[in-house]
């Protein structure tokens, strides 16, 4: 039981971190501090800031999927507790 446990809470952290992820608007938060798309070529192709940009897009494409986990995430809170 405390394995399962575990990785439910694993399960819900890391969708916890998606969902922040996926939240940032390009236009309103991103590009005033530089953190567009189209400015991450040249030489930052390897820094950590253009990682944290790889996760966020990738994570603002899978909104759908981000959505349909969030609704079995919180069905399953409601039932088992």
């Amino acid at each position: 039981m405390g394995l399962w446990t575990g990785l439910w809470t694993c399960f819900q952290v890391g969708l916890l971190f998606a969902n922040a992820f996926a939240i940032p608007n390009e236009d309103r938060f991103l590009a005033p501090r530089g953190w567009t798309w189209a400015e991450m070529t040249g030489p930052w192709s390897n820094s950590l800031q253009r990682w944290v940009m790889r996760v966020i897009y990738c994570c603002q494409c899978l909104r759908l999927p981000l959505i349909l986990l969030n609704i079995i995430t919180i069905i399953v809170k409601l039932v088992v507790g």
